[in-house]
């Protein structure tokens, strides 16, 4: 499945793909490195939402939320962590 998101530095992409799979690492997914959007597949499994590779145009936005909600919001978590700290460093 391609990767439909625009982030707004495109050359951000591997940065943040770094901070998917530690992140999600750190809260004890099975997270491939090389690979971090594949977690979502684990988090659909866990919560019994079918989600397969490919085309998922019938799953429900609440079902699509529960999905990538702990994804974004985890990291969201992180680099509101890391702001602080940066902060702190001032």
């Amino acid at each position: 499945m391609a990767n439909k998101n625009k982030i707004l530095v495109p050359s951000a992409r591997e940065e943040l793909d770094k901070l998917k799979a530690r992140v999600m690492k750190d809260i004890g997914y099975n997270v491939d490195i090389n690979n971090p959007d594949n977690v979502k597949y684990e988090i659909a499994d866990e919560l019994n939402i079918p989600l397969n590779k490919g085309y998922n145009g019938k799953i429900t936005a609440e079902n699509a939320g529960k999905i990538g909600g702990p994804i974004g919001g985890n990291m969201v978590k992180e680099m509101i962590r890391m702001a602080q700290e940066q902060l702190l460093k001032k």
